[in-house]
């Protein structure tokens, strides 16, 4: 288990950007693949991105690709989330969180989260 506090939400115009950052606790951050989820009420969280442990490893749900970046500084125990273009469609509060395997991108293998920052695209 790792904990995990998320910050760089907020109100943005379309068409700007934000970059979220996720803060982990622990010594083993470096095995643990993360991923960011978004949620909006009334619909269910869904996937947006995930790092493998080593970082060489990316994957985007199709809606963000080309938009989007995931990063990760291991020294920091760190994880980022760069977003660009922003559109309406993005509002949503956005959850790090973290999975005891290399890689993955299935919401079940990430048992740690962080308590979700605001993201607002105003339009």
């Amino acid at each position: 288990q790792v904990h995990l506090v998320e910050s760089g939400g907020g109100l943005v115009q379309a068409g700007g950007s934000l970059r979220l950052s996720c803060a982990a606790s622990g010594r083993t951050f470096s095995r643990y693949a993360m991923g960011w989820f978004r949620q909006v009420p009334g619909k269910e969280r869904e996937f947006v991105a995930a790092i493998s442990w080593s970082g060489f490893s990316t994957h985007y749900v199709d809606s963000v690709k080309g938009r989007f970046t995931i990063s990760r500084d291991n020294a920091k125990n760190a994880v980022y989330l760069q977003m660009n273009s922003l559109k309406p469609e993005d509002t949503a509060v956005y959850y790090c969180a973290a999975a005891g395997v290399p890689m993955s991108t299935m919401m079940t293998d990430f048992g740690s989260w962080g308590q979700g920052t605001q993201v607002t695209v105003s339009s």
